[in-house]
């Protein structure tokens, strides 16, 4: 062995031990992590810093012992920043996103965990810079996430300049991997790569060293391995809330991000859907049709068919419903009208709306503001184009359900399947179940809004869902 290797070997090793030092630390005072600490095979790889797959903590070995000689509580801090990636399932992105953005909001999502959690070990010289700007990002945005802030950062812009204060603020690992393969590019703000060569962090861990725990294998199918750590982040959250709450602030930050990480995503147009009635329409039924009769008959009796196609078939698609809009101060204005033309646009789509319609929009703060009935296209086209709010006081869901049942004594409605309620869920709730399903649709994932009545459906959209 040549005095090069050696030297190698040696600085390996050391860093291995750091590491693994890092994470023992962390499973001792977050035992909840403890999947989550596994999950990750440690792979050496000179010129690198730090970084994961999913499946592996790729690190360079010179890299872990500088930063542990400035700073020891910094191979803890950096290790815990990579697991809440995954945990939060940064890293799984599609082709469409802002590298630059998305990089600087999965960091500051989850540096400010971090730093909620309070934790010596995973103490930081950057605390208190971080703290500040996180203090100007939550009287922004409320709770911290990533896709909070990069939607934020999207909407109103940000400086180069500005983001590279930013990254030497919170960036901890090397995000190149995320991106392979998805067809995402940089913008022209520049991306967030801390290494120190210019070759993909994934090319590099195929001929990575292997780590003395076992033997090095190629990672999984992103797809995969994104239903592994969702997997675990439900685990996560699950222990949390069985045997740790009540424990101190640790749990309490985690939980309330785990909510918003494993909350299932809906998609609007399904969820519309649910709603629907069974019903005719004019049109033939293919499916039940039997065209060997049908052709049989043309040639045995000239031009006579000895079958008819039925002229109706029995089709699922969205006929009565009642959408409620809250017109109180928060839930006013060009969203109420993107949430209308949204729902108007998946009833327009093909199979889910029928040639009549009964549809019900009603304005309600405190009290019911206006009450249109819709029988077509046309005039919901025409409702959208012209549409005012109205209210803009307190928010009390009570008339609306009232209202709606009204409705219903005196014959309005044939098979009223469902209302949907569009709100920010401050207000005052029926004390009983209605005869119908009820949806109330929130903007956004606020968790200090008040739960649902346990008869209701509880539907999130973010403002992206409803622009899109």
């Amino acid at each position: 062995m040549t005095d090069m290797e050696e030297t190698n070997s040696i600085i390996n090793k050391a860093a291995h031990e750091v590491l693994m030092l890092a994470r023992n630390e962390l499973m001792v005072n977050l035992r909840f992590l403890d999947t989550a600490l596994s999950k990750l095979q440690l792979v050496p790889s000179d010129g690198m810093t730090l970084a994961t797959d999913g499946s592996h903590l790729i690190y360079g070995p010179r890299h872990i012992l500088r930063m542990f000689k400035v700073e020891q509580e910094k191979p803890a801090h950096d290790y815990l920043h990579v697991l809440l990636h995954c945990i939060y399932s940064h890293m799984f992105v599609g082709a469409d996103i802002d590298r630059s953005l998305w990089d600087i909001a999965c960091d500051i999502a989850a540096e400010s965990t971090i730093n909620d959690l309070g934790l010596r070990i995973t103490g930081s010289e950057r605390k208190a810079a971080q703290t500040a700007e996180v203090k100007i990002l939550r009287e922004h945005i409320g709770m911290l996430t990533a896709e909070k802030i990069y939607h934020y950062y999207r909407e109103n812009g940000i400086q180069e300049n500005e983001l590279s204060r930013l990254r030497a603020l919170f960036a901890a690992d090397d995000h190149a991997c995320w991106y392979k393969g998805t067809g995402a590019k940089h913008s022209d703000r520049g991306d967030n790569s801390q290494r120190n060569d210019t070759e993909p962090a994934k090319d590099i861990i195929k001929d990575a060293d292997v780590d003395d725990a076992g033997s090095f294998d190629m990672p999984q199918a992103a797809s995969e391995t994104e239903q592994e750590w969702k997997d675990i982040a439900e685990k996560v959250q699950e222990a949390l809330e069985t045997y740790f709450r009540g424990q101190g602030d640790t749990a309490d930050v985690l939980i309330q991000n785990l909510r918003e990480v494993n909350r299932e995503k809906y998609d609007y147009t399904d969820f519309l859907r649910k709603f629907a009635v069974i019903g005719e329409n004019p049109e033939v039924n293919d499916e039940e049709f039997d065209y060997i009769l049908y052709t049989y008959g043309l040639q045995l009796y000239e031009n006579m068919p000895l079958v008819e196609p039925l002229e109706y078939k029995e089709v699922k698609r969205v006929r009565e419903f009642v959408i409620a809009i809250d017109t109180s101060g928060s839930t006013s204005g060009e969203l109420v009208q993107l949430f209308l033309q949204k729902t108007y646009n998946i009833l327009k789509a093909s199979e889910s709306y029928f040639s009549h319609v009964n549809i019900h929009i009603i304005q309600c703060d405190a009290v019911i503001q206006e009450h249109v009935r819709i029988t077509s296209e046309e005039e919901f086209d025409s409702y959208i184009r012209t549409m005012s709010i109205h209210g803009l006081g307190g928010t009390d869901f009570r008339p609306v359900f009232s209202f709606v049942d009204e409705l219903v004594a005196v014959g309005e409605f044939t098979d009223l399947k469902g209302l949907i309620y569009f709100t920010d869920g401050y207000g005052t709730f029926p004390a009983r179940k209605p005869a119908y399903t009820t949806a109330f649709v929130f903007l956004d994932n606020e968790y200090n809004n008040p739960h649902v009545p346990p008869w209701a459906i509880r539907l999130v959209l973010e403002k992206e869902d409803i622009r899109r």
